[in-house]
């Protein structure tokens, strides 16, 4: 029979709860002796009660193990008050209380978890600060393509996440509704007061269905699928960091704490901490599919099956907070090999997109100007020759358009710093965008 309660309990990861659950009861019991449901003395006496548990719990008291959390805290109460602990439940179900607890706490973490990607985005202005002289290959497909600043690249993350951050911030007004009230599925007889409930809770709103306030998961559901993008935006910036690493591209350096050694190969540090965060990926994504799989054809209102959500909630958002930390403090420490970075711009012909701009300039079409660059192009492979490397005569061979000028337009800076339209990587076009990123980094503060 223990086996069986263990199976049908959630004490084991729901008691994380108990801060919030008590303060969402002791908020239940003002409002039932605000609606005159049970009298003052009775309701100062289980709110003395439950204010006493919880700081016994934040002293390190552990509460007695129950089915639940709710279960233990109520029969704890009891205990220590006698039977008026159990006016506590009047009014309400532990499905709505459930509910309840889970949304607060979420609103919770979801302020915690914008913070810290905001700490994350301070580095990388701070890192693109440091590098928009920088000059590096981009690439389409893997393959480079046009040289960007370094810190251009390291901004399109900081611009990543902060959708991140929108996104949460919109899954907390949806999370930011009362379910309380709402009792087992069809309300109450009783004359409760659930905006004042509300108010004291901090919650902006109320639920206007009962059935769907006990059986609604979105919130969790889409608290989770944030969880997952952002973990997802962290394993682009991991991959790049892992293959920048590599000796083949040789373009960065991060602190050996992020890195270990190998069992057999005295010579290797690995990027461990990039590789941990591409990994854990999978976990967080893996937790979203399991709260799509508990709702999906569950019927209404409030079936044992949702007992299961909070695992994967919890366990999205623990490894969540743990990946950013780690990335924040990784990314603090990385270097550009500035030399390498800049000489790695003379492969792969990444000029040629500004020879046929260069043609489009002085009126040949470009899709004329396209041909003929990739002719250019095809020309210096066959000679073993780069861009740079070509005389003016071998650039007249293929169009009399082309003068002395255009050696202004193969240098990698040269080509980066030409890119002035609103968002490209010109240097003054990245000085524009920290300059929008710290002004919302500091809007968000206030």
């Amino acid at each position: 029979m223990q086996d069986f309660e263990q199976f049908i309990g959630s004490f084991s990861f729901d008691s994380r709860l108990a801060e919030v659950d008590i303060n969402s009861s002791v908020a239940h019991t003002k409002m039932l002796v605000k609606a005159k449901i049970i009298d003052i003395s009775d309701g100062e006496k289980i709110i003395s009660g439950l204010t006493n548990i919880l700081k016994d719990i934040k002293g390190n008291w552990e509460l007695p193990k129950e089915e639940d959390v709710h279960y233990a805290i109520e029969k704890e109460l009891i205990k220590r008050i006698g039977s008026v602990g159990g006016k506590m439940h009047t009014a309400r179900s532990r499905n709505d209380q459930v509910a309840t607890d889970l949304r607060i706490y979420l609103k919770q973490e979801i302020k915690i978890i914008v913070n810290l990607i905001s700490d994350f985005q301070k580095v990388l202005v701070v890192k693109a600060d440091e590098n928009i002289d920088v000059i590096m290959p981009g690439f389409t497909h893997l393959q480079p393509a046009q040289p960007v600043s370094a810190a251009h690249h390291l901004l399109a993350y900081a611009w990543m996440v902060q959708r991140d951050k929108e996104r949460l911030n919109d899954c907390y007004r949806r999370t930011d509704i009362l379910p309380l009230g709402s009792a087992a599925l069809a309300g109450t007889s009783f004359n409760i007061d659930r905006q004042y409930t509300a108010q004291l809770l901090g919650f902006k709103s109320i639920s206007e269905n009962s059935l769907d306030a006990v059986s609604d998961r979105d919130f969790a559901v889409e608290f989770v699928f944030c969880m997952s993008l952002t973990v997802l935006h962290l394993t682009r910036f991991c991959e790049e960091i892992i293959l920048w690493m590599n000796p083949e591209f040789g373009y960065i350096t991060i602190d050996d704490k992020f890195t270990s050694g190998s069992s057999i190969m005295p010579q290797k540090r690995n990027p461990d901490s990039a590789e941990v965060i591409r990994g854990k990926s999978g976990r967080i994504i893996g937790d979203l599919i399991a709260l799509f799989t508990i709702i999906k054809s569950l019927p209404l209102a409030y079936n044992r099956d949702l007992q299961e959500d909070k695992p994967p909630v919890f366990d999205s958002l623990d490894n969540l907070k743990l990946c950013l930390e780690v990335m924040k403090e990784m990314v603090k420490s990385l270097e550009f090999v500035e030399k390498r970075v800049l000489k790695s711009t003379e492969k792969g012909f990444i000029a040629a997109t500004e020879i046929a701009d260069y043609l489009a300039r002085n009126n040949v079409p470009f899709r004329l100007a396209h041909c003929i660059v990739r002719d250019i192009v095809l020309y210096c492979k066959k000679k073993s020759k780069t861009l740079n490397e070509l005389s003016l005569e071998e650039y007249n061979k293929f169009s009399k358009i082309f003068k002395k000028d255009i050696f202004e337009y193969l240098d990698a800076k040269s080509v980066a710093n030409i890119k002035t339209s609103y968002g490209g990587t010109s240097r003054r076009s990245v000085l524009h965008q920290i300059k929008n990123i710290k002004n919302k980094l500091e809007l968000e503060t206030k």
